[in-house]
């Protein structure tokens, strides 16, 4: 078979494939998604994907990969995440941690948290292979900056945003170390693919080597971007090991403790024309629902910005784990973050 004939008949076969994806997912009961009576979350389902999980591993003790397929999958960068709409209609934010060049997969990992609320039970235990699910597009806000070094820090899950983010700075030829912490190695996903990078990767599983070494964060070069995803108390010590102006990078999934007390505040929705109160007991996105329930929400805990909106007169008290100080300035996340003046204003 001459070369342009062998090219024709893959390039038949794959249209196929896609065909046969599409299909499948569009004969599936599951499509288009039913309606809850109380939304999870404010977005339109028609800005939903739908994939079909074509692969279900566990690359460590308590942690589920899966490989989702589809012909419509949106390109993604390093650092990116998607929000997944779990079975029950709960929406859980995961790190995709293949490979951008894969296009029409994804691969993302969750760990098992048994006292969490939910949602990695939910996971482990009803997606299966050959099972459809409903996912945003993705997201990023942990982007990888152009830099001529890198020093990166995981623990645990953590490591699934800073996996592709290596593979893309050894294919740009940038100096990049890992420092890859976890309870144990039994417990720590994608070992192989780690080890393989050779001394540039140092692994911490503290039931062998105790507390991390950040030494080697200490003495960052002029020009290394730091990387980091894990627990509260790794990012912080990250933080506080880090050279005084090197860029620090923190990408989290889950919640800080909030310290503030609440009181009852007022919010003028200035695009709207209303005025509504917000109790000492509430968040201000409930509140705001009450009047636009088609306001965009999902993790409630102030670490996804779905609900990030632009305030435009009072003084905030910001609870979430996400936003920069410059974006402080003049936005907030209505699910965690309140007032401490006694009226706020929305551009809503």
């Amino acid at each position: 078979m001459s070369r342009t004939l062998k090219v024709a008949a893959l390039a038949g076969a794959a249209l196929l494939t896609r065909r046969a994806l599409r299909g499948r997912i569009a004969r599936s009961p599951l499509w288009p998604l039913p309606a809850l009576e109380t939304p999870v979350s404010g977005y339109s389902p028609r800005r939903w994907l739908r994939a079909l999980i074509v692969s279900r591993t566990e690359p460590a003790e308590g942690v589920l990969q899966l490989v989702l397929e589809s012909a419509d999958l949106p390109p993604w960068t390093p650092g990116a995440h998607v929000d997944v709409r779990l079975p029950s209609g709960l929406i859980r934010q995961y790190s995709l941690c293949g490979d951008p060049a894969d296009t029409g997969r994804y691969t993302i990992a969750v760990r098992l948290i048994e006292d969490g609320r939910g949602g990695s039970r939910e996971a482990h235990g009803r997606l299966t292979e050959g099972a459809e699910l409903a996912l945003r597009p993705p997201r990023n806000r942990f982007e990888l900056v152009p830099a001529p070094s890198y020093a990166f820090v995981a623990g645990g899950i953590g490591i699934t945003p800073i996996l592709p983010m290596l593979r893309a700075a050894t294919a740009a030829g940038a100096d990049w170390t890992l420092l890859y912490c976890g309870r144990s190695r039994a417990s720590m996903p994608f070992l192989p693919e780690l080890e393989a990078y050779g001394p540039r990767v140092t692994l911490a599983p503290q039931d062998e080597t105790g507390l991390p070494d950040l030494t080697a964060l200490r003495a960052a070069g002029p020009g290394t971007a730091v990387y980091c995803c894990g627990p509260d108390g790794l990012m912080a010590a990250v933080r506080a090991a880090a050279p005084a102006g090197t860029p620090v990078h923190l990408e989290r999934f889950t919640p800080a403790a909030s310290t503030g007390t609440s009181r009852p505040f007022t919010v003028e929705l200035h695009r709207s024309g209303r005025t509504i109160e917000v109790a000492a007991d509430e968040s201000a996105l409930t509140a705001v629902r009450r009047e636009l329930p088609d306001t965009p929400y999902s993790c409630e805990q102030g670490f996804c910005g779905t609900c990030q909106h632009r305030v435009l007169a009072g003084e905030v008290d910001h609870r979430d784990t996400l936003l920069t100080d410059g974006e402080r300035e003049d936005s907030m996340l209505l699910c965690v973050s309140r007032a401490t003046s006694a009226h706020l204003v929305l551009d809503l």
